[in-house]
C-alpha cells in the first residue's frame, strides 16, 4: 500500500484539540482537507504527521508549540497611536486587523488593549504557545511525487 510522502497531495479528514479536549478546528462536518504535503500551508508537526501514513489509516498525534503555532513573542507586541489607525476604523477590544508588515505582506493583529491615545496590538497566533492535539484520518493520496523528488515545481 502507498504511504505518504513529500510532494504527494493529500486529502484528510481531522480535528485539533487543546490539551483539556476543547476542539478549535475540524474538519468533519465539512469536505476534508486536501494539501501538498511539503509546500509549508499546513503547520509543520500536522504535515510531518501525515508523512508515512497509508490511505484509510488514523492516528493521533500531539504537536509542541515548535511545530506548530510557534512560542509566545513579546517582539510581536505593537503600540500605535490611535491618529496612525484609518479615520473609518471604530477599534474594539478583541477586534481582528489585517496590517502590512515592513514586506508588504499582510498579518493578521488582535486589538489587547487600547486608551484615548494608543491602541496595543498582539501579532502572535491565537494558538500560540499551545500544545495541539490531531485525530488524523488520511482518506486518500490523489497525486503522488515522483519518487525521489517533490511533486510540481521541484
Amino acid at each position: 500500500m502507498p504511504k505518504a510522502k513529500e510532494g504527494d497531495t493529500v486529502v484528510v479528514h481531522y480535528t485539533g484539540k487543546l490539551a483539556d479536549g476543547c476542539i478549535f478546528d475540524t474538519s468533519k462536518d465539512s469536505d476534508p482537507l486536501r494539501f501538498t504535503l511539503g509546500e509549508g500551508r499546513m503547520i509543520p508537526g500536522f504535515e510531518e504527521a501525515i508523512v508515512d501514513m497509508s490511505p484509510g489509516q488514523s492516528k493521533t498525534v500531539k504537536i509542541p508549540p515548535e511545530k506548530a503555532y510557534g512560542r509566545y513573542r513579546e517582539d510581536r507586541l505593537i503600540t500605535l497611536n490611535r491618529s496612525d489607525l484609518p479615520e473609518d476604523l471604530v477599534p474594539e477590544m478583541g477586534m481582528i486587523l489585517e496590517i502590512p508588515t515592513s514586506t508588504g505582506t499582510m498579518v493578521s493583529v488582535q486589538i489587547t488593549d487600547m486608551d484615548e491615545e494608543v491602541v496595543c496590538l498582539d501579532a502572535n497566533h491565537p494558538l500560540a504557545e499551545q500544545t495541539l492535539n490531531f485525530d488524523i484520518q488520511l482518506l486518500e493520496i490523489v497525486e503522488s511525487a515522483p519518487e525521489g523528488g517533490k511533486g510540481k515545481g521541484q
